[in-house]
């Protein structure tokens, strides 16, 4: 076998790999990234960081890539798409490439309900589809919406608003339904009050977690819009139900994040299962970026 010249390498967004000036975001993001290198580098493991779309790097010269914070792909989805075919010919993806492409788009939340998991009711619309935002919300018979592309990150195109309010939105989204396929969600209130918990995951196993805040007025809880992240410490039913979501996944991920709310029965919901470029507050827990090089070198390098 060909020799590697570097075991592991990450890939983030450009802006993201050796910043010249990074702000509070970037530097929460070059910490993580030093936190997980540090560890792997303990196990005896060399680590390079690029960048998703770096022109001039070999992928054949890594054996492993690891997906990061990639999280401009959702405007590039294309793109990126074309990119993981390319990486996968090369080397080893973490999380595996069909797990990848399983998780870029929303419409896995479907099988997740399929496999009898609890998600906030949802109504997925057809890049394409005529219909207009009040025919959609006549169909679904709910009263207020929350609006998302099935492929998204970080709030992107993401809208509250309820059924009277829907001829609003009516030529924004239709220039978004020319594009991409959209969901719509009910809206379960109790992310304004309650928020929503995120679990961490290594190798199946929990590993921390953190509870996320939507500021006043506001019901997105990431904190490019203002939310709050705080420690967590989770219920044993909550840690039994995270690990039982993500090892129904074949295989079962190195790395993954279930995130999770309140719906307006008060039950817990999958709200997102994270297992591409999930952030992973790595740095709130001593032990999460050691254990998560554990997993990655039992899984590919001591398998």
């Amino acid at each position: 076998m060909q020799q590697k010249r570097f075991d592991i390498t990450f890939v983030s967004q450009k802006e993201y790999v050796n910043p010249q000036d990074p702000d509070w975001y970037a530097e929460q993001i070059l910490l993580e990234d030093q936190l997980l290198r540090d560890s792997l580098n303990k196990l005896g493991l060399n680590v390079h960081i690029t960048h998703w779309d770096d022109p001039t790097f070999d992928w054949s010269q890594t054996r492993v890539t690891l997906i990061r914070a990639t999280w401009d792909y959702s405007g590039r989805i294309g793109e990126f798409i074309r990119w993981l075919d390319d990486v996968n010919d090369k080397c080893q993806l973490l999380n595996p490439f069909e797990t990848i492409k399983w998780n870029l788009d929303k419409h896995y939340l479907l099988d997740l309900a399929e496999k009898g998991f609890n998600i906030p009711e949802t109504y997925i619309v057809e890049k394409g589809d005529s219909r207009s935002v009040d025919e959609i919300c006549q169909h679904t018979g709910w009263e207020s919406f929350v609006l998302k592309p099935a492929v998204s990150g970080g709030g992107r195109h993401t809208y509250l608003f309820n059924a009277d309010e829907a001829v609003q939105y009516q030529t924004l989204y239709l220039e978004l339904i020319l594009q991409e396929s959209m969901i719509f969600q009910l809206y379960q209130s109790q992310i304004t009050t309650k928020g929503e918990i995120t679990l961490v995951c290594f190798g199946g196993r929990y590993s921390h977690a953190i509870r996320k805040f939507a500021k006043k007025g506001e019901f997105r809880v990431q904190d490019d819009f203002g939310g709050r992240v705080e420690e967590y410490t989770p219920s044993c039913s909550e840690i039994e139900y995270a690990e039982h979501v993500i090892r129904t996944i074949d295989p079962t991920p190195i790395y993954g994040r279930v995130d999770m709310m309140w719906n307006n029965e008060n039950e817990l919901c999958v709200s997102e299962l994270e297992l591409i470029e999930p952030e992973l507050w790595m740095r709130f827990k001593e032990t999460a970026a050691p254990s998560f090089a554990q997993a990655i070198n039992k899984r590919v390098f001591l398998a």
